[in-house]
């Protein structure tokens, strides 16, 4: 086997590698319920998903019939609250995810976790699915400090450090993660199989995990 041209892949975790959907949808529309609003249908929940738990919750708030700081400081505990409990009723990693994690390992490469998911939920999650012990780091949205989070560069470069140095790619599902990767230096996979976001400028995109390999190889 001649030697893989990555050290490290780094995967986003929401609509890339996890499912996590039908959970997070749900978690929307109990808060919806919370602020006596009515629901909104799954796809135009997970539309609003990318940039973190605080920035999903105030668009949703915004389009469903307005928002304001006293509502959301409110209404964010008790929605992380409820989506904790609930935070693998459907989630599931996507149909050959674990396969290209097994195929990575057999080629000695590290992988991480970088997302705008909070880190402690990320773990847990991760956890629950028997996945956590696979990743050289798991970093999310409040790890690197306010501001520095995806769309920035800063949780790639640390992803990179963290594994130890080498030559990096990235896995994701959203413009989030393209500009953050290519901000870093670093090649990206777009994924159209997750939530249906756009991934405009990745270098290259799958539509299943059994193209991850090859379209890596071939850098």
């Amino acid at each position: 086997m001649s030697r893989f041209p990555f050290d490290i892949v780094g995967f986003d975790l929401d609509g890339t590698l996890l499912d996590t959907g039908e959970d997070l949808a749900a978690a929307v529309n109990h808060t919806l319920s919370l602020a006596g609003r009515a629901p909104i249908p799954r796809a135009q929940a997970l539309s609003y998903v990318g940039g973190g738990v605080q920035q999903l919750l105030h668009r949703v708030l915004a389009a469903t019939g307005g928002t304001d700081p006293a509502l959301e400081e409110r209404l964010l505990p008790l929605h992380g609250e409820w989506y904790r409990a609930h935070l693998t009723d459907h989630t599931a990693p996507y149909p050959g995810a674990r396969e290209a994690l097994d195929a990575l390992a057999v080629r000695g490469v590290t992988v991480a976790v970088v997302t705008n998911k909070r880190e402690a939920i990320s773990r847990e999650l991760l956890a629950r699915l028997g996945l956590a012990d696979r990743f050289a780091c798991i970093i999310g949205g409040d790890t690197m400090g306010p501001g520095r989070n995806k769309p920035a560069p800063d949780p790639i470069l640390a992803m990179i450090e963290r594994c130890g140095g080498g030559r990096a790619a990235f896995v994701g599902d959203s413009r989030y993660d393209v500009e953050a990767a290519h901000a870093a230096g670093v090649p990206v996979v777009g994924c159209d199989f997750g939530f249906g976001h756009e991934t405009p400028g990745a270098d290259a995109t799958i539509t299943h995990f059994d193209q991850l390999l090859p379209v890596l190889e071939r850098w």
